[in-house]
């Protein structure tokens, strides 16, 4: 019987985890949950807490992990830290199954140490933050935003309606994809379906034969900030993507143009954006993530009146969860059986 603590929160609950990992495994495992409080609590974001060292992005103590872990060999998280103290504390663990995309609250180096393996759910909300993205694009560039804030604000807007004022169709613009990967290959197929041209910008990867036959052109990055209408970025955030789009690539983009961040804010000099945006370079922008989270109330991107704003939600989806625990009760039955594991790390 092998013994799987789960340390769920009100997103990735633990009893979803359980319920998909002894559908998996039957009673070849038995399971013990606790949950944690985020989203309703904030996260940790920092590397540098002492014991902490190098994680981001958790919630909760080591100390409160080796006390619900005890001596289980398996470990399914969310966001609880595994760090190197939670490492040299838990001989038995062999197995920690963390259900996001990078593993960035698992102290790695230590982890493959001592031989502990570790596996994640690379993609799991690529087609929530797909769908987002086509909604964000619509929210900024069809006025959506600026009609519902001015009827909070009690004033019924018809000149919302004027030719000068009234955005364009999906089906009328150029929109250019930074960053071909699990969310952008997405994003490229939803925009199809609405008949735009697509400029895709990614120097690793080709382009699907499906794409390629209707019309995707893959392009340098200056040329697709050039003639974009819309820009969306959905690279991961690396050493080489970090800041990729700044002052001068906002001042490469088409006067009006819209940029739309569902990724990360790393990828983005806010700074230079706001510069951008008050200026009237770029028309408009969505941003749903940020160069510091939770955001200041005081940073002036907020008070803009030509962006739209969402708190990083992107892939908060009910599939995001279900994909995240089947995969994850997947990886424990593969190990249990002693089959390759699908995403190790």
């Amino acid at each position: 019987m092998t013994t799987v603590a789960i340390i769920g929160d009100r997103f990735m609950g633990s009893s979803v985890f359980e319920r998909e990992i002894l559908a998996s495994c039957g009673d070849r495992v038995t399971c013990k949950c606790i949950d944690l409080a985020w989203p309703d609590e904030p996260m940790e974001h920092g590397y540098a807490t002492p014991g902490l060292e190098g994680l981001k992005e958790y919630m909760g103590t080591p100390e409160m992990v080796l006390d619900h872990l005890q001596d289980a060999q398996v470990l399914v998280t969310h966001l609880a830290p595994v760090s190197v103290g939670v490492l040299e504390a838990a001989p038995n663990l062999k197995l920690v199954g963390v259900s996001r995309g990078g593993p960035v609250n698992i102290a790695m180096d230590e982890a493959r140490e001592r031989g502990v393996l570790v596996v994640n759910t690379p993609g799991r909300n690529a087609s929530a933050v797909a769908e987002f993205t086509i909604g964000a694009i619509i929210a900024e560039t069809r006025n959506i935003t600026k009609g519902h804030d001015s009827l909070r604000r009690g004033d019924y807007r018809g000149d919302l309606y004027r030719a000068d004022i009234v955005g364009n169709e999906l089906s009328d613009m150029c929109i250019g994809v930074i960053g071909y990967g699990n969310v952008g290959t997405r994003v490229v197929k939803l925009l199809r379906a609405f008949g735009s041209k697509i400029l895709v910008t990614d120097p690793y990867v080709q382009l699907s034969v499906e794409d390629s036959q209707d019309g995707v052109e893959q392009v340098a990055l200056d040329r697709l900030l050039s003639e974009s209408d819309v820009v969306t970025l959905h690279p991961r955030v690396t050493k080489e993507t970090t800041g990729m789009i700044g002052k001068e690539q906002f001042a490469a983009m088409k006067p009006g143009a819209v940029v739309i961040n569902t990724a990360r804010g790393p990828l983005m000099d806010y700074q230079a954006l706001f510069e951008a945006l008050s200026s009237g370079q770029l028309g408009g922008a969505m941003l749903e993530t940020f160069a510091v989270e939770p955001t200041d109330p005081n940073d002036p991107l907020l008070q803009l009146p030509n962006v739209t704003l969402t708190p990083h939600i992107a892939g908060a989806s009910q599939k995001t969860v279900k994909i995240a625990a089947q995969r994850i009760a997947e990886e424990i039955r593969r190990w249990i059986s002693d089959e390759p594991p699908l995403s190790p790390c």
